[in-house]
């Protein structure tokens, strides 16, 4: 290999200057994006289980009669209906998402034994 060749091929083409800006520049607002969409599921996810928890805490409580059950819900934010049919009741809650996104509400049902009638 001659000394012309390989201080041709060390050059960087000039028509190859700033493509990796250019490609940086098209990355960084799609890594954005997947990660406000990340943190909005896990927020999501997060809502969903304290809310189904407060909701089950919130049936047991009124299965055992305790008039109290639904202040559990009203803790996550979120709001609740009571059903009571063939011995059980059930708890319908909902609660909005605390996030920046547009996202819907999460709901939870969550059953007990009536046994505080």
């Amino acid at each position: 290999m001659s000394a012309a060749h390989r201080a041709e091929r060390r050059r960087p083409r000039l028509d190859e200057r700033g493509a990796v800006t250019a490609e940086f520049a098209v990355a960084l607002p799609a890594l954005i994006v997947v990660l406000a969409l990340g943190v909005g599921a896990l927020g999501s996810v997060a809502t969903a289980v304290r809310l189904q928890h407060s909701a089950t805490e919130a049936a047991r409580l009124l299965g055992r009669g305790d008039g109290g059950g639904l202040a559990v819900v009203d803790g996550v934010g979120g709001s609740a209906s009571v059903e009571r049919v063939d011995g059980l009741v059930c708890i319908t809650a909902s609660a909005p998402i605390a996030s920046a996104l547009p996202l819907a509400p999460v709901t939870a049902r969550a059953c007990a034994l009536d046994g505080g009638r």
